[in-house]
């Protein structure tokens, strides 16, 4: 019998069978006097002992407020001290933390409020172009009737916060603190928690381009950021300079949990990914660990005054989110001095890392594989028929992974689940891949048609289904073509209607529409008017043919 696409990948440290707060607690016992997190546009510092008295002063303002076990508290902002500080209190009270992303519209708000039950939002004034305290204002509270609170508060002022008082609808940081529970309190719901309680929702939009809400336990989230800070062998001597959004899987787990529970320094380099400002703080901090997408390594290693920045601190890293080519990873290597950089590989719904290379891999392995399995995890190549059989070595399927990091599923989305979780408890990734004899695995293709565009998974039927809402669009048709700096750029073809209401929609008029109504990152840069698409004898729309004639 041929040897199957299968590894088992046994963990030399036990799992952590604790909630986060009661692990975050041990380390901070451990190194209280070692700065825990950095905020340099903020001019913020924390040592352990510092970062967790403030975590359970807030965590007792959470509860004055009357917010109970498994409440949803949505987070609405850029990097900054107060994000992190979110994240650990609304652990330590055992309220789940719903991340929402910066880019978000006033829609895709609504859609997180229903889909998540959100109970508290708290939010900065705005970002960017995006004023998220104009688009609260502009909600029909009346359909979001479990939203009780929403607190605005201002990172660049860090001594009020907000406002006070704040303008209605909003509360103000330090209204969060009016009514705070006691201390006793405080511990006495931290003794009802449970490893396995939820504590996470992270959207993603899975296979069907419909945004979905991923639930994340203590256990996953915990037990994968450890894992990965093991495997950079963290210690409290390391500094993490942080480009990536908190509000993303890479950023809040690997990063902030990966650092703090090793007793290393999270650093924030500027709200919003800034290669220079990142490269400023490596050299300030004396960084030792890089994380980030291949276009932020691209971006940072291209800025004119690179060679100005003292960065022989640094050592290690990981890059993951898209494939990384091996002229980047020698200009990583080589130019950025981080000689054990890994590349990584997940998605949300493993909390998100299941593959890393290791610091003694070859080159060739670096960028030709998305390495073995994490410690605990098993991995399977499935077949792509009906059948679902393991394949045997070498041979293409999809990426299967099972163990403690998998989702608990999609909240509220029974169907969705089971498609993704099978009877044995396997997560489709809807990845193709090919494993070798030693577990390493090629990533080779996808099952559906995602972009990743600059390390964002883009799903091309959430753009159409935007398209369409246009009322001179017929039928809109989303793909990715390569792109030597993203990795993949977003290409629309669209047929409009008949007549077209007297006047001609032109692409730049349907580009507009879609930068009013879409995240940047999910705007495609090239909008085709066209007549007809490339069908199927069966009317089915040929992608692969539109892509061909793209890229000839």
């Amino acid at each position: 019998m041929k040897q199957l696409s299968y590894h088992h990948k046994v963990g030399g440290r036990p799992l952590l069978g604790v909630p986060i707060h009661a692990y975050f607690q041990e380390v901070a016992t451990r190194f209280p006097d070692q700065e825990a997190l950095v905020s340099i546009p903020q001019d913020r510092r924390f040592t352990y002992a510092e970062l967790s008295a403030e975590v359970d002063r807030l965590a007792r303002g959470l509860m004055g407020l009357g917010i109970q076990r498994g409440e949803c508290v949505g987070i609405w902002a850029v990097n900054n001290v107060e994000w992190v500080l979110i994240q650990l209190a609304t652990a330590r009270i055992g309220a789940v933390l719903v991340n929402v992303n910066p880019a978000n519209k006033l829609h895709d708000l609504e859609h997180v409020l229903t889909a998540a039950r959100l109970r508290t939002l708290f939010l900065m004034p705005s970002y960017k172009s995006s004023n998220y305290a104009a688009m609260v204002s502009e909600l029909d509270r009346s359909k979001f009737p479990l939203l009780q609170e929403v607190v605005l508060y201002d990172p660049d002022h860090p001594g009020s916060r907000a406002p006070s008082p704040a303008p209605s609808p909003f509360l103000s940081w330090e209204d969060v603190y009016a009514n705070a529970a006691s201390e006793a309190e405080l511990e006495a719901r931290s003794d009802t928690l449970q490893p396995d309680d939820p504590i996470n929702i992270q959207f993603t939009s899975g296979t069907t381009g419909v945004p979905k809400p991923v639930v994340l336990t203590h256990h996953n989230i915990l037990n994968n950021g450890y894992a990965c800070g093991a495997e950079l062998h963290l210690t409290e001597k390391d500094r993490l300079a942080v480009p990536l959004p908190f509000y993303h899987c890479f950023g809040m787990v690997v990063s902030v949990l990966g650092c703090l529970s090793h007793g290393a320094c999270v650093v924030i380099p500027a709200p919003y990914f800034d290669p220079e400002a990142v490269l400023r703080a490596v050299e300030l901090e004396k960084c030792t660990v890089l994380h980030g997408v291949p276009t932020m390594f691209v971006a940072e290693l291209e800025l004119p005054n690179f060679a100005d920045f003292e960065l022989s601190s640094l050592r290690t890293g990981i890059m993951a989110g898209a494939p990384c080519p091996p002229e980047l990873m020698r200009r990583v290597i080589e130019d950025l001095g981080i000689t054990e950089i890994r590349i990584g590989y997940g998605q949300t719904e493993c909390s998100p890392v299941c593959h890393m290379t290791h610091a003694e891999d070859s080159f060739e392995r670096r960028v030709e594989t998305v390495g073995s399995t994490m410690p605990h995890l098993q991995v399977r190549i499935a077949s792509t028929e009906e059948h679902l059989d393991t394949v045997p070595l070498g041979e293409q399927g999809e990426i299967c992974v099972r163990g403690y990091s998998v989702m608990r599923g999609y909240f509220g989305m029974e169907d969705a689940t089971c498609a993704a979780i099978d009877e044995a408890r396997w997560l489709h990734t809807g990845d193709l891949g090919v494993m070798d004899a030693e577990g390493y695995i090629r990533v080779t293709g996808r099952l559906k048609d995602m972009i990743i565009r600059g390390g964002e998974n883009v799903y091309p039927a959430e753009l159409e289904a935007a398209l369409d809402e246009h009322p001179d669009v017929a039928q809109a048709a989303v793909f990715g073509i390569p792109d030597p700096r993203l990795g993949e750029e977003i290409v629309a073809w669209v047929q409009l209607h008949e007549g077209n209401g007297g006047g001609r929609t032109t692409a730049e008029d349907l580009t507009a529409y879609c930068k009013q109504h879409l995240a940047h990152y999910k705007v495609p840069r090239i909008i085709r008017v066209v007549d007809e698409f490339p069908l199927t004898v069966t009317g089915k729309i040929q992608k692969f043919r539109m892509r061909e004639l793209m890229t000839s």
